[in-house]
């Protein structure tokens, strides 16, 4: 998706907005403060979600690389990937220098 001024969002930036994007996948992000690792069970209960919709949620968390998951037997442990925060921290913060630089000369 290339715009007219060449900028374009990479996929990680693109990720990482759309996991924000969601009010629901905020409070999940917010229940992994420290080192947490929580299941699809665990993130349903607190947040007061059917499971399937916690697992979908999850699913999306998961594939903007904001989470990784992990698998120990049949249980999934999910816990913040903070590499793949920071690398689409660092995507958007250059496409929004590329945008609109902090000289002023964005138009």
């Amino acid at each position: 998706m290339e715009t007219t001024n060449g900028i374009e969002l990479t996929d990680a930036a693109r990720g990482f907005l759309k996991a924000l994007a969601s009010d629901t996948r905020q409070q999940i992000l917010l229940l992994f403060g420290g080192e947490s690792e929580l299941t699809v069970g665990e993130v349903a209960e607190r947040l007061g979600l059917a499971q399937s919709a916690a697992s979908a949620q999850l699913a999306t968390l998961r594939d903007s690389g904001v989470l990784v998951a992990r698998r120990e037997w049949k249980t999934v442990y999910y816990r913040v990937d903070p590499n793949g925060i920071a690398r689409a921290l660092a995507d958007l913060q250059a496409t929004l220098r590329a945008c609109c630089p902090p000289d002023g000369s964005c138009g």
